[in-house]
């Protein structure tokens, strides 16, 4: 039996698959991220966020160590002050300018995807639920960005825990 300090969490990084971490990390800056915020660094830092049909976008620049992160609850929306970063569409679109603003070079971004995930039992089966058009509103911004998407884990039927490592573009998911 593992001990309650280990965690299986799916490295994106490491075909090897799940597996058993500490997740000890006192040295870096800790942010947890709500519905509606995100976070850009050029410091090390972790970031921690919890999904259902909400996507976060996670960025980064490999060579100058800068990236960010949004976490968004519906696809599109009109850019408003009012809105917020509720939208995937204003979300990235501000992340991108947060990222540019901290140093970042659009085309040496990199991305990683998470959530949309179908959390309602009735809709479960369709195609086109909340949690797809929350994922499709992210891949059609990063495709017309030019930014490449490293790695992802969306869909399915169960929330995820993730834990991204901005300067570096690490991130650990878990489903819960």
């Amino acid at each position: 039996m593992k001990a309650s300090a280990d965690i299986l969490w799916q490295d994106l990084n490491s075909p090897a698959g799940p597996t058993s971490l500490k997740l000890a990390t006192p040295a870096l800056q800790s942010v947890y991220l709500h519905p509606g915020q995100l976070f850009v660094t050029s410091e090390p830092a972790v970031v921690t966020t919890i999904l259902g049909s909400c996507v976060a976008v996670c960025l980064w620049e490999p060579a100058l160590g800068v990236g960010g992160i949004n976490h968004y609850l519906l696809p599109t929306g009109v850019r408003t002050a009012a809105t917020g970063l509720r939208y995937g569409n204003v979300a990235i679109e501000h992340l991108l300018e947060r990222l540019q603003r901290a140093g970042a070079r659009q085309e040496c971004l990199q991305a990683k995807v998470f959530g949309g995930a179908c959390v309602l039992e009735a809709m479960r089966g369709k195609e086109n639920h909340l949690g797809a058009k929350n994922v499709d509103i992210a891949r059609l911004a990063l495709q017309d960005a030019g930014i490449p998407v490293m790695s992802s884990d969306v869909g399915g039927g169960r929330g995820r825990k993730l834990i991204f490592y901005p300067h570096d573009g690490n991130a650990l998911v878990k489903l819960l």
